[in-house]
């Protein structure tokens, strides 16, 4: 099946994902910074480069898209049905270099925390930042 957009639209669509500082990586530092944590963002020092690095808690704290990163048996996941050979080589690496980077992360002696895109929609929110908050501290 071939690509909806010309290849000058699809660049420019793809040009404006960013990989960080994204609106659920916000709404997370926003909520953790108010509860009085203090992190460090995107810190290349570390495997993966977590989106936040909570030193004093050995805590590092991903949050992923549910698309980009596989969220399986996730609604928001869904696999393209255009150039699927690309997409799902694109997908299945971007879940190894996730995994790689979680092992290194605990091997060195890190907790590794994830949160999903889908675990910050509005309905579940609260409850999900609360526990993420319970989960670093402790």
């Amino acid at each position: 099946m071939a690509d909806n957009h010309s290849p000058q639209v699809r660049s420019y669509n793809m040009s404006r994902i960013r990989s960080k500082n994204t609106k659920p990586e916000e709404l997370v530092r926003k909520y953790l910074f108010s509860r009085g944590l203090r992190y460090r963002k995107n810190d290349k020092r570390y495997p993966g480069k977590p989106d936040m690095v909570f030193p004093k808690y050995r805590t590092a704290v991903f949050v992923n898209g549910c698309f980009w990163h596989c969220h399986q048996g996730c609604p928001a996941f869904v696999m393209p049905k255009s150039r699927v050979d690309y997409w799902q080589a694109k997908l299945e690496r971007n879940k190894q270099r996730d995994l790689a980077n979680i092992t290194a992360l605990e091997a060195d002696g890190w907790r590794v925390l994830v949160v999903w895109e889908c675990e910050l929609k509005k309905a579940v929110r609260d409850e999900r930042l609360m526990r993420l908050y319970d989960e670093i501290i402790e």
